[in-house]
């Protein structure tokens, strides 16, 4: 097949463009990432050996070789792995990622520092063209296991890229950087200094299970040739932890997570008995872009017996930890395990059960002696740990132990349930919570005049997740869950609050106000009631304490479930000004229809103040126009 010449996408062009000329502060980390694709590329072709013996593929001595040649100025990564077809060269290298090239971008170029940027790379399959940010040409050639045929592929990364099939290609993938002048004010490094090379490996890719060789005359003068292996391969999940250091471990996380910051925690557990398994598991510092998309890939490494066998094993931990990244080694499993075994396998079952609870521990055990680590924690992964709430009931009591809320208390803070408990002052009989779109909804919400007025604390709820698991939980320590803008409320009396007597003669008042206002908006609202809740507006909406919320219909409504409109109950505050006054024009006119537009006006207002939209918004704008032009 002759030559063919093809052109980056758009995206691709930018993205290169960007990666070669201002994104990595360190550009050292090309060879951590051609090294991490090459031991993929032997994962793979150890497994798909170990699942088809037939397949032609020669795996007794797989390895990464790194040769340098000083006189050409090329550094070359090559591996025996799985390598890669014609087609699926056009596909995987010509496109960079099939799918969330964009959001990488956007991301990238708000990435303000080096290490933000650098954050980014691997989480959209790019690694590979950070081998454009040292060098002016890249050269792959591959072969795929069992093909007879291979490809080369190359480019400048300036727009274009050619494609031939090459006869003499050996299997699996060897990238070979033309590489450009050492500049040390640019940060750009002679790559072909074996130390150099030596120290880069060393740092990132010690713990690679595979061996890396340096291979061929170095010409630094100093004699070496290769073969030399130049990591360590030991797998620190096996080793106790006082013989690794936080930087090893850090670096493995780096690894497997694709990911360029420390992580948050990292947790290890050495199981044994009748079934054997050793656990590294590490939780990020920073959640990714697309946690909450469906397609998120979740899960942690499976190896037998070091033996790699699955890179995101979803079966080891419940969704709700789908952050964690990690490895799990087990001695008893089938080599030639396949996802629908795992989901039947009770040996795995009994790892996720401790998996879990080990996490929650350490999460817990953060919560308690580091704050500012678990406030990150929290900021950056609270919303998904609470999902567990509601599939997990198992596990609520160890959930509610980790999870804290903003409160009314203190501007900021969080707090436990079991603190919000600690301060609940003598008499009260609810944890009291609130549930909007943000806090400043929230604040601004009439449902919360009473309340703050008396100082009592409110949990301020603002995940989706939220108005989902109180109504799983129902209670903590036998006090209720109850929401402050559903059912009656009862605060207790004070000194300054009116008398039974008063609030009965005060009811009969506005009796005939209340049933009128209920006929005229009888197809919004299935009662009109005086509320206790009020202290400033004149009007606010709630829900029947079975009733579903707004924002849940909606929840509902979105994931394709249809679910019928319930009406809700309007509460009017009998000290307000207006209210007052309606009341009053009520029991003097004979003629109420002005006092219908009225009444309407009022039950828009109360569906505003709670971020809501009028029924009919240009019919609200006319009556309030009507309405404030009799004011002049």
């Amino acid at each position: 097949m002759p030559t063919e010449t093809f052109e980056f996408q758009v995206e691709a062009r930018q993205l290169l463009q960007l990666m070669i000329h201002s994104v990595y502060s360190d550009k050292d980390v090309f060879l951590r990432e051609l090294v991490s694709n090459a031991s993929d590329a032997l994962d793979k072709l150890r497994l798909a050996k170990l699942r088809d013996d037939s397949l032609d593929a020669d795996v007794s001595d797989l390895h990464i070789e790194l040769e340098i040649d000083k006189d050409a100025r090329t550094l070359t990564v090559r591996d025996n792995g799985v390598g890669m077809s014609y087609d699926e060269v056009g596909q995987l290298i010509g496109t960079i990622a099939h799918s969330g090239t964009a959001e990488f971008l956007r991301e990238l170029r708000e990435a303000q520092d080096g290490a933000g940027a650098e954050g980014l790379i691997g989480q959209f399959g790019v690694g590979f063209y950070s081998g454009f940010m040292v060098a002016d040409e890249v050269t792959l050639l591959t072969r795929r296991a069992g093909e007879r045929q291979g490809t080369r592929w190359t480019s400048r990364g300036e727009g274009t890229y050619t494609l031939e099939t090459a006869d003499d290609a050996p299997q699996g993938t060897s990238v070979t950087l033309h590489l450009k002048p050492a500049d040390p004010d640019n940060r750009l490094n002679d790559y072909t200094s074996v130390w150099t090379v030596k120290e880069i490996v060393k740092r990132y890719s010690d713990f690679i299970t595979w061996p890396i060789r340096l291979v061929g005359e170095t010409g630094d003068g100093d004699g070496a040739a290769g073969p030399e292996t130049l990591n360590s391969m030991k797998a620190l999940w096996a080793r106790s932890r006082d013989e690794v250091s936080e930087e090893e471990y850090h670096e493995l996380y780096k690894h497997i997570g694709h990911d360029w910051r420390e992580p948050l925690e990292t947790i290890q557990l050495n199981a044994e008995g009748t079934f054997e398994y050793q656990a590294l598991l590490f939780v990020p510092s920073h959640a990714p872009h697309d946690l909450f998309n469906q397609n998120f890939k979740r899960g942690v490494q499976l190896y037998v017996k070091r033996v790699f066998i699955m890179d995101d094993c979803e079966a080891l931990l419940p969704p709700y930890l789908r952050f964690v990244k990690g490895v799990v080694d087990a001695q008893d499993l089938s080599l030639n395990v396949s996802r629908e075994i795992l989901q039947q396998d009770r040996h795995i079952a009994m790892m996720q059960r401790r998996l879990t609870k080990k996490t929650l521990s350490s999460l817990k055990a953060m919560r308690a002696n580091d704050a500012e680590r678990y406030a990150t924690f929290w900021r950056e992964f609270g919303a998904v740990l609470k999902e567990g709430l509601i599939t997990d009931p198992d596990n609520r009591d160890a959930l509610l132990a980790v999870a804290s809320f903003t409160t009314t208390h203190e501007d900021g803070a969080t707090v436990t349930l079991g603190q919000y408990l600690e301060r609940m002052p003598e008499g009260q009989d609810a944890i009291w919570f609130v549930t909007g779109e943000s806090r400043e909804s929230i604040d601004n919400s009439p449902h919360m005049e009473a309340f703050r007025e008396r100082g009592i604390e409110v949990l301020l709820l603002t995940d989706p997740v939220d108005e989902v698991w109180v109504d799983a939980v129902g209670e903590y320590e036998g006090k209720p869950l109850r929401s402050i803008a559903k059912g009656e409320i009862d605060l207790g009396a004070r000194e300054e609050d009116r008398s039974e007597g008063e609030r009965e003669q005060q009811a009969e008042e506005y009796a005939g106000l209340l049933g009128w206002m209920r006929e005229r908006l009888d197809e919004e609202v299935k009662e009109v009631r005086l509320s206790t809740r009020l202290t400033v507006s004149p009007a606010c909406l709630v829900a029947d304490a079975n009733d579903l919320t707004p924002a849940l219909e909606n929840m509902y409504r979105a994931m394709g479930q249809e679910v019928p409109r319930a009406r809700r109950i309007l509460e009017l505050n009998p000290d307000h000004a207006l209210v007052k006054g309606l009341n009053e024009a009520y029991g003097e006119r004979e003629d109420r229809s002005e006092l219908t537009d009225t009444a309407e006006l009022l039950y828009s207002l109360a569906v505003l103040a709670e971020g809501g939209r009028p029924k009919d918004p240009a019919r609200f704008v006319r009556l309030m126009a009507d309405r404030l032009e009799r004011t002049l």
